[in-house]
């Protein structure tokens, strides 16, 4: 059995290494030659333009999905008038566009910052006013890692802010002063199985991910619950096949959307070493009508993204409970090209194994 993936970055090279011990094929479609997932199945270099190269693409593939929620939707439904793609492209069009990802989430009655969608810069004084500083300026399509965004502390910081609706439209949002971020992934499978992974904090530094802690420490059952039955709703309302990430804002003991991830996500990869079955696995699984896996964490985990170059490979291999995972990306500054995932008992002995020296590093790297 052939599976298809648009995108060929780190978490399709995931994806594939998790369906291969399951007996499964792959073909990945990305215009970047030396994506990491050409190491793991068949790969088709083009440009997402090209409808030619996307139809050979689909030929004799079971099922089709995609591993970032960047991929045009106009290719994927291209595919997918010849093939099955799961998630549906529906939720690559909700995804891309912040304005329709509030309205969702407004639809849902899940709890979102305020905001306004503006398109010029002369807008944005009033709209700044309407929400309060300070505010958070974001480009309505693309950005991720920080990217297309920037925070506008008072009505003479504008400037930055600016430029950015002098390239696209823009969504003004309440700046959130959480205590936390949390993300949460979810997973439905075709038959409308649903199942959810304890919720996670994250810290991110600017704007990329560096650590995840699973589950999050000191989380009332009651969060939890609601965290899982937001991912839950929007699954329903989009008709959901696969993993999908919430990602949320704690602030009081409430909770606010912040974004949805229409796929496998970097706050998941802990669940490789430290859940019963893995969100890459669980993807594959629900993608294909088949039985979803245990969403049960073994113990404690934390991931720490490997940004720029990598570490020392004996410093981490030592480490009991440690994995190291690298994509097969070349250094560069603010490139994550690998992660570490520490599992443990429970939560002390992680914070304990948090403190190695060689993991300080990871952790502290480019700082």
């Amino acid at each position: 059995m052939k599976l298809g993936v648009l995108g060929g970055g780190q978490l399709g090279r995931m994806i594939g290494l998790a369906g291969l011990p399951l007996g499964l094929q792959f073909r990945f479609f990305d215009p970047i030659a030396d994506s990491p997932a050409q190491a793991v199945g068949e790969f088709v270099c083009a440009a997402y333009s090209d409808e030619s190269a996307l139809a050979e693409f689909g030929r004799g593939l079971e099922v089709v999905t995609y591993e970032f929620e960047n991929v045009p939707d106009a290719a994927a439904k291209l595919v997918a008038a010849h093939r099955p793609v799961y998630p549906a492209t529906n939720a690559l069009t909700v995804a891309q566009d912040r304005l329709q990802e509030k309205q969702l989430f407004e639809s849902l009655e899940i709890p979102t910052p305020k905001y306004v969608a503006i398109e010029t810069p002369e807008q944005l004084p009033a709209a700044c006013e309407t929400v309060g500083y300070p505010a958070v300026v974001k480009t309505r399509r693309l950005g991720y890692d920080g990217k297309g965004q920037v925070i506008v502390r008072s009505a003479e910081d504008h400037t930055t802010a600016a430029r950015l609706l002098e390239s696209a439209p823009c969504l003004v949002e309440q700046f959130i002063p959480f205590q936390r971020e949390l993300s949460i992934l979810a997973v439905r499978s075709r038959s409308g199985e649903a199942d959810a992974y304890p919720p996670v904090e994250n810290l991110h530094r600017d704007g990329i991910l560096r650590r995840t802690i699973a589950p999050a420490p000191d989380t009332p059952a009651e969060v939890a619950r609601r965290a899982a039955h937001y991912a839950t709703l929007v699954m329903r309302a989009l008709d959901y096949v696969g993993v999908i990430c919430l990602e949320l804002f704690e602030w009081d003991g409430r909770l606010y959307a912040n974004e949805v991830a229409p796929r496998v996500h970097n706050s998941g990869h802990w669940t490789i070493e430290g859940a019963e079955t893995s969100q890459f696995e669980n993807h594959l699984r629900a993608i294909l009508g088949w039985p979803l896996g245990s969403c049960r964490l073994r113990g404690a985990a934390a991931m720490l993204n490997i940004i720029g170059s990598p570490p020392e490979t004996s410093d981490i291999l030592k480490l009991p409970d440690v994995h190291l995972h690298l994509y097969g990306k070349s250094s560069r500054p603010n490139r994550k090209i690998g992660h570490v995932t520490i599992c443990a008992e429970d939560g002390f002995l992680l914070h304990t194994l948090l403190h190695e020296p060689a993991l300080q590093r990871v952790f502290n790297h480019g700082e």
